[in-house]
């Protein structure tokens, strides 16, 4: 058994915060500079080229990338030979994200209650996932998600008839739909299976597969391949004012599923796609 401070946890969320919403992800710049190369509008080549430019201010100034530094996102993966000492592990992780968002000067956008409406005025309480895992080693990943994209997730239960066909319409339909909203170029996460809220999970996991890196299934890859191309045919463009690029990257997860479902959940990721992760 290991034991890990509580601490240590607070500390380390607080410096993802911070490092997440301030650079850009390395397999996110080769992106952005490509459809730079590829774009064939003018305007969207100029958007493309502000975007860049902007993610290395944030980056030499160390300041949010965008305005909305969202609702901070924790993915944890336990090691089950982990033991906390010191305090409460959810305790910890809002400390690390209130003294993150102190520290980096970012924008408190976190209500207490969705009806009332009253800011915490600290951007907590975190959205907190945990997974058990092997050994003795603690993963964590904080997405703080914007809601310009967030408000364009949507989920559908398809029939297994639908089939792949089905998807793809639900999901070209679902960016369409999005239009300008998430400040494209995005990045779309699609989830398959499970149940209603094992879709929306798989959904939003799956956009911290770096875009550079193929899914390990060559169905799906072959899939999202298909997606991207469709959706970037749909000339929504950077920024919504038209162009070749509307997204970079399509990331499928999938689970087992009901012989008598096919749930399908879209969540997208704004052109910052902000995530940092740490391992102790």
């Amino acid at each position: 058994m290991r034991d890990i401070k509580i601490s240590d946890i607070t500390n380390t969320i607080k410096g993802l915060c911070i490092k997440a919403n301030c650079y850009l992800g390395d397999d996110m710049k080769k992106a952005l500079e490509l459809a730079y190369e590829n774009e064939e509008s003018e305007t969207g080549k100029s958007i493309l080229d502000k975007i860049i430019e902007n993610s290395k201010i944030a980056k030499q100034d160390s300041i949010a990338m965008c305005q909305d530094t969202g609702m901070a996102v924790v993915f944890l993966e336990i090691g089950q030979d982990v033991h906390f000492v010191g305090g409460m592990l959810e305790d910890a992780i809002n400390e690390g994200v209130r003294m993150g968002y102190k520290e980096g000067y970012f924008r408190n956008s976190v209500v207490e209650d969705p009806i009332k409406r009253e800011n915490t005025g600290d951007n907590t309480p975190a959205v907190i996932h945990y997974q058990l895992a092997k050994g003795d080693k603690v993963k964590i990943q904080v997405v703080p998600k914007g809601f310009g994209s967030e408000n364009m997730s949507a989920l559908a239960m398809l029939k297994p008839s639908d089939g792949v066909e089905g998807i793809m319409k639900f999901v070209i339909e679902t960016v369409e739909k999005a239009g300008s909203n998430p400040c494209p170029p995005i990045v779309v996460g699609v989830g398959i299976g499970g149940t209603m809220e094992k879709a929306a999970f798989l959904a939003k996991k799956s956009l911290l597969r770096p875009i550079d890196k193929e899914n390990s299934r060559k169905d799906l890859n072959e899939l999202e391949q298909q997606l991207l191309e469709n959706i970037n045919k749909l000339g929504i463009g950077p920024q919504g004012l038209g162009g070749r690029t509307t997204a970079l990257k399509v990331n499928i997860q999938t689970y087992a599923t009901h012989i008598a479902g096919l749930p399908v959940a879209v969540n997208i990721n704004c052109h910052a796609s902000r995530h940092a992760e740490a391992i102790l």
